[in-house]
């Protein structure tokens, strides 16, 4: 138990082949105190699951918490008995003075790790182990979280990341992941862009919300962890590109409405869509059709037509009724000649998801 994971220390004779990875500190775990971690490691190797409830004396959250995200796995039971077995090892514990231990406490000497007796109880499923994963580490360690939704985003016709680069100037693409970055930064003119940042497990997305959008998409961006955006991919080099939003919805309603309705009201649902973006950031002021780029192949030439609909409708004028141009005489000017909004660092009011991960950045400042 040195290392949260299905690599941590302990293993007995015929665990099976090694298997190279990073080990995770004991700290990254929720809950876990100094002196408990300390505990762990001076006390190692540990016997069986009741010598290290006895030496280590993990708080019973903590040790199940270890148990759920596999350290315990060197015991032998799976991970639902573990846990039934740390509740009957603290009701044992009941009346039991603090700091005595049991005259077999024995030393902590090496010897053979003696396994859990099986209660028969079904085993934690993938879902099950992702979810403790993000909830006990803040990472996902085992599998991206996006992997649930591939074949999802492949019937909606979404181009993965590694895939953006073959996407011509101008294409109108769908592109999801989860959320690494929101920033709302000072820009030259002054104006709040909504810059986020999508891992799709693929590689990084950098999308671009500009004012003109705000009021379709800024309380999707902000309150949802899981995107899917309909935006313009912008190409300022051979290497620089970005995405500029147009739409966006929450990834994890729009599973859900797959699962209740089929891909049929998903589609629906997308060619609601929003007002067009100028990729410049500004408002058409009329109609301008763009191509869809859907991957090829795919039942997502619906869901991408939808979008191409949805792209028809005329755009609003920009910053109508959402605060878009900097507030007169309110601007902030920075040293470095850029402005920053008056409301860079506000956002839609309503409870956001929890990103349930701790690989993420918000600059000061920020909304994000």
């Amino acid at each position: 138990a040195a290392g949260a994971g299905p690599a941590g220390a302990g293993a007995g004779p015929g665990a099976g082949p090694a298997v190279w990875g990073l080990r995770l500190a004991l700290s990254d775990v929720h809950g876990m105190s100094e002196a408990e971690a300390r505990r762990i490691e001076e006390g190692q190797p540990y016997s069986s699951l009741p010598d290290l409830w006895r030496r280590a004396r993990p708080s019973r959250p903590v040790a199940e918490r270890l148990a759920r995200v596999g350290a315990l796995d060197a015991f032998g039971a799976n991970r639902r008995d573990l846990l039934l077995h740390l509740a009957e090892l603290h009701g044992q514990q009941r009346g039991v003075a603090a700091g005595q231990l049991p005259l077999d406490a024995g030393d902590g000497a090496a010897g053979p790790v003696e396994a859990v007796e099986p209660a028969g109880l079904p085993d934690l499923s993938d879902v099950e182990r992702l979810s403790a994963e993000l909830g006990v580490l803040g990472m996902d360690t085992t599998r991206h979280l996006m992997s649930d939704h591939r074949e999802f985003l492949a019937e909606l016709g979404a181009v993965p990341a590694k895939r953006l680069r073959e996407v011509e100037h101008g294409e109108t693409v769908l592109v999801a992941g989860a959320k690494a970055a929101t920033q709302t930064p000072p820009i030259r003119s002054g104006r709040r862009v909504i810059f986020t940042t999508l891992d799709d497990s693929t590689g990084l997305v950098d999308c671009a919300f500009f004012d003109d959008s705000h009021e379709a998409c800024a309380h999707t961006v902000f309150h949802s962890w899981l995107l899917l955006v309909r935006g313009t991919v912008q190409r300022r080099g051979p290497r620089s590109f970005s995405v500029v939003g147009a739409a966006a919805w929450n990834l994890a309603e729009l599973a859900e409405l797959r699962r209740e309705g089929g891909l049929e009201a998903v589609t629906a649902r997308l060619a609601e869509g929003g007002p067009a973006v100028d990729p410049a950031g500004t408002a058409d002021g009329g109609a301008v059709p763009r191509r869809v780029h859907s991957e090829p192949g795919r039942a997502g030439s619906a869901a991408a037509e939808a979008t191409w609909a949805a792209d028809q409708v005329p755009a609003a004028t920009a910053g109508a009724g959402t605060g878009a141009g900097p507030a007169a005489g309110r601007t902030i000017r920075l040293e470095t000649g850029y402005e920053l909004h008056p409301w860079a660092d506000l956002r839609p009011a309503g409870e956001g998801s929890a990103t349930g991960r701790k690989l993420w950045h918000a600059s000061p400042g920020s909304a994000g």
